[in-house]
């Protein structure tokens, strides 16, 4: 591997740098999307089960908090009615709201650096290559012909080895990163949609608890 990377060349190097720093996103990405830290299976119906016969006390909005990003955005909305017990339905869908854009924020959080290393990966590889062609003219004689014999058949081969490394380097670093950036944009937004039900059927229960009271 290291001969690899000598052949290559110091066009590569900027390719290593992105090929860390995309697996470091993935494996960031990986844990932080969790569905426990996110949106556990039952924390909808839990919530709803405790604050069925009115809203629950600070203790418990505080709970759901802190469980994962979809507890944020529905004690929010426990928050928004303990604070104005009679918040117009519009005024309480746009607290909701507002926390959900912030769950957003969270959960899209470096995705576009992913997606800057798929696109960037095969620009920096064709780069190389190019510095590897540039060094295998610059390697022919005065006549610049490619022809047996003509020029140095050491550079030539070097400049070869730098065009077709980079290259290929260059798409193994992009074709993961786009799959994975794929896999994590859909896995955001499964996650968005179920936040948009969730935050929908919360508003309509919150807004039947003031109806009963």
């Amino acid at each position: 591997m290291l001969n690899i990377i000598q052949a290559a060349g110091w066009p590569i190097w900027p390719l290593i740098a992105c090929s860390v720093l995309g697996l470091a996103l993935v494996i960031e990405r990986f844990l932080s999307l969790k569905t426990a830290k996110i949106a556990p299976a039952k924390l909808l119906d839990e919530a709803i089960m405790v604050s069925r016969n009115g809203l629950p006390g600070a203790e418990v909005v505080n709970q759901l908090e802190q469980n994962s990003l979809l507890g944020e955005v529905l004690a929010s909305g426990f928050r928004a009615m303990q604070g104005n017990p009679r918040l117009s339905e519009d005024d309480l869908r746009a607290f909701v709201e507002s926390a959900g854009r912030q769950a957003a924020a969270k959960l899209q959080r470096y995705l576009g650096a992913l997606a800057t290393i798929a696109s960037a990966a095969p620009l920096l590889g064709l780069l190389g290559t190019v510095i590897g062609m540039i060094e295998i003219f610059g390697s022919q004689g005065a006549d610049g012909g490619l022809v047996p014999g003509g020029g140095n058949p050491a550079q030539l081969a070097h400049g070869i080895s730098i065009a077709l490394y980079n290259t290929a380097f260059g798409l193994i670093v992009a074709i993961p990163a786009l799959i994975f950036w794929r896999y994590f944009r859909a896995r955001v937004d499964a996650y968005l949609l179920q936040f948009e039900l969730s935050a929908e059927a919360l508003v309509r229960h919150l807004l039947g608890l003031r109806r009963s009271a």
